[in-house]
């Protein structure tokens, strides 16, 4: 008798519980070894699968009272065929959703809303699923900025380096805000930052995306990254004045500003050291995070 698609969807789970069991647990996340714990993500075919702590760059500082207040770690489960569902679902795709129902699927805290995280949070949490789902090899096709020859790139997603958040650097409004403090070189007027949460960007990114399709295609990455990152300017947190600031802010206000939010950002570096195998070039450039990222195979 041949399974149905939700027979066989279980059946990989189950091997997939199997294996990991088998090889003594998970492997390492973000060059830490992975804490099995004692709860585990019960299945409803009665398989347990272990557990991986993630250290949370941020180390929850950055949220108020709830279920991140000061929590240096997040718990997930590893990728099943549950959650290839979710990254073959053609509506978040196009919604650009994905990532974020993959990571609301893997987490074991529901509480936790992962859409109000920092990015550099969430960044730790997909590529800590992708290594527990795929491991920690990731060999991306690459095109060398000299001589433009593709090629494959392999490196290990478990030597991006970590920044964690170091608030001697930073003058923080208030415990558990998101929110820092900034004296404008020039202007000398007193800004007030924040990280931008996955929401946020998610929002930026859909509205450069409705501009293009209006045809409107000039880039303003700099100053619409600055008016989602400014919560106000010597007090005054109206969106029209912070809009209007930004657009006229001076170069070497901005250029400050913006090399302290970059600077300070907890998160993942998603870049690394590459070596063209055709010219020799040699250059850091960013891991692109194409099918292959989620789907090895994937070419």
């Amino acid at each position: 008798m041949s399974m149905t698609e939700e027979e066989s969807r279980e059946l990989k789970n189950s091997i997939f519980a199997a294996q990991q069991a088998a090889q003594g647990g998970l492997p390492m996340v973000q060059g830490m070894a992975v804490q099995n714990t004692a709860q585990a993500a019960k299945q409803a075919i009665g398989f347990d699968l272990p557990v991986a702590e993630v250290p949370l760059p941020s180390r929850g500082l950055v949220y108020p009272d709830g279920p991140l207040h000061m929590v240096e770690t997040v718990e997930i489960r590893p990728m099943t065929a549950r959650e290839e569902d979710i990254l073959m679902n053609r509506t978040l795709v196009r919604k650009g959703t994905v990532v974020t129902e993959l990571i609301k699927s893997c987490i074991i805290n529901k509480n936790i809303d992962v859409n109000s995280m920092i990015s550099g949070d969430r960044n730790a949490l997909m590529v800590a699923v992708r290594i527990t789902g795929y491991g920690a090899d990731y060999a991306p096709k690459v095109t060398c900025p000299a001589c433009e020859v593709q090629q494959d790139w392999s490196l290990n997603l478990e030597n991006l380096p970590v920044k964690d958040l170091d608030l001697s650097k930073l003058k923080q409004v208030g415990p558990g805000q998101n929110a820092f403090e900034f004296l404008l070189p020039l202007s000398k007027k007193t800004v007030v930052f924040k990280f931008l949460t996955g929401r946020e960007e998610e929002r930026m990114l859909q509205d450069i995306e409705a501009r293009r399709k209006k045809g409107i295609v000039q880039e303003n990455l700099v100053t619409t990254k600055l008016m989602n990152s400014i919560a106000s300017i010597e007090g005054n947190s109206e969106r029209g004045f912070i809009n209007q600031f930004c657009q006229y802010m001076p170069a070497r206000d901005s250029l400050a500003l913006r090399k302290v939010m970059d600077e300070a950002e907890p998160g993942i570096d998603m870049s690394s050291d590459f070596t063209c195998t055709s010219c020799g070039h040699q250059e850091v450039i960013a891991v692109p995070l194409g099918a292959s990222f989620f789907w090895p195979n994937a070419r």
